[in-house]
């Protein structure tokens, strides 16, 4: 057992796949002359941060978000279903049965088909997150991704990469890791694995499985980028991603408290900053970058090009092709959103319509009633678009 362990190690931390071929992992050695290289044990660190994290998650999802979500008359609690075994084993061959069987199962029942449709509706809201968990979550990642992304942008003003990519790539693999980076770094890291965590302890949701991938994928790009020294166009591809997160928290909490005029201006601030960021910068200044920018500073400084460096330009070429279809789901949701009219087969796509419903019954009724339901369905769909990215 000790031998095979030994071979995978081998294997996984071969210097070939790291690093270039004149290089070996002594270049990434930490000694006294001032600079600071990203070692494998700093990984441990945002796993002890994220019981912080997560504490701090619970403390404002409970005492602080709660709280206001109670003053504002969100509901906590969801109406149950009465026990019923005929109804409950229907209920889990069809959630949404056809009148035939709604009929058959009244006279089961002794139930008017009223009645038997009630308890349907009811039984279906039961197996849904109710809006009050949606508000403190939706409330608490808004707050965190306003802090990350705007602490990420102060701590940035005075890195040279930030205005010229070329630095992410001259000198490398012996840049030096400030104290500010190290701790934005430890501190995204920590709040992913505090989001996995929660996936397992919040209310189960329908992209359970998505979710997890996408927050193991994420960590697994920062843990790569950490390993071999690839901090610095890693901290440009976290700030470019964090951008849009806080106003689509910040629309979905306007959503779920019916504040509908605020929720369409967010919505439409989202899609602006997803433009600016993931269809204009991540492409043409991060991806430009790590593709050809950076092909002869590596050169001059590392002597050619090896396989990790091959790895990660496929992963963000392929984040920019998911990137690209997602935009095009929410630019169609929202153009049907503006004509006041959902095209049926985009929102099955993202969203069931039945959610959408629910959701909808927090947005209160207006003078322009079809575009505020466009919207509400439209971010229905976008939460979905944006859990499946980073």
């Amino acid at each position: 057992m000790a031998e095979l362990l030994q071979r995978v190690s081998d294997i996984v931390w071969a210097e070939s796949f790291w690093l270039p071929g004149n290089r070996t992992w002594d270049v990434l050695k930490n000694t006294d002359n001032g600079i600071y290289h990203a070692q494998l044990s700093d990984l441990l660190v945002p796993v002890y941060l994220s019981v912080a994290v997560y504490a701090v998650k619970y403390i404002f999802e409970n005492y602080v978000f709660g709280s206001i979500g109670h003053a504002l008359g969100l509901k906590a609690v969801v109406k149950k279903a009465t026990p019923n075994p005929h109804l409950e084993n229907a209920y889990r061959v069809s959630k949404s049965p056809s009148n035939d069987i709604i009929q058959g199962l009244a006279k089961q029942t002794d139930l008017t088909t009223r009645q038997v449709e009630r308890w349907f509706r009811v039984r279906r809201n039961q197996d849904r997150t109710p809006v009050f968990k949606k508000f403190v979550e939706s409330s608490w990642r808004g707050l965190f991704y306003f802090f990350i992304f705007w602490w990420g942008v102060w701590i940035h003003l005075d890195k040279p990469w930030f205005y010229e990519t070329i630095h992410c790539w001259k000198g490398w693999p012996e840049h030096h890791i400030s104290d500010d980076i190290y701790w934005y770094y430890m501190v995204e890291g920590a709040f992913y694995l505090s989001l996995l965590f929660s996936l397992f302890t919040d209310h189960k949701r329908k992209d359970f499985v998505e979710m997890v991938v996408h927050h193991v994928a994420t960590l697994t790009l920062m843990t790569l980028s950490w390993v071999n020294n690839f901090v610095r166009i890693g901290t440009l591809v976290l700030l470019v991603h964090d951008a849009v997160d806080s106003s689509l928290e910040a629309a979905k909490v306007a959503k779920y408290i019916g504040q509908d005029k605020a929720c369409e201006i967010l919505f439409f601030t989202f899609m602006v900053v997803w433009v600016i960021t993931r269809m204009t910068i991540f492409p043409f200044r991060i991806i430009y970058s790590t593709m050809f920018e950076s092909l002869p500073a590596l050169e001059e400084e590392s002597n050619g090009l090896f396989t990790i460096y091959v790895v990660y330009n496929f992963l963000l070429c392929t984040l920019q092709v998911l990137h690209i279809i997602w935009f095009y789901y929410i630019a169609l949701i929202a153009y049907d959103a503006v004509r006041g009219q959902m095209r049926k087969d985009s929102r099955s796509s993202l969203e069931s319509a039945s959610e959408s419903e629910d959701d909808t019954n927090q947005v209160k009724s207006g003078g322009d009633e079809a575009v505020k339901d466009g919207v509400t369905k439209a971010l229905n769909g976008v939460v979905k678009t944006k859990n499946k990215t980073s």
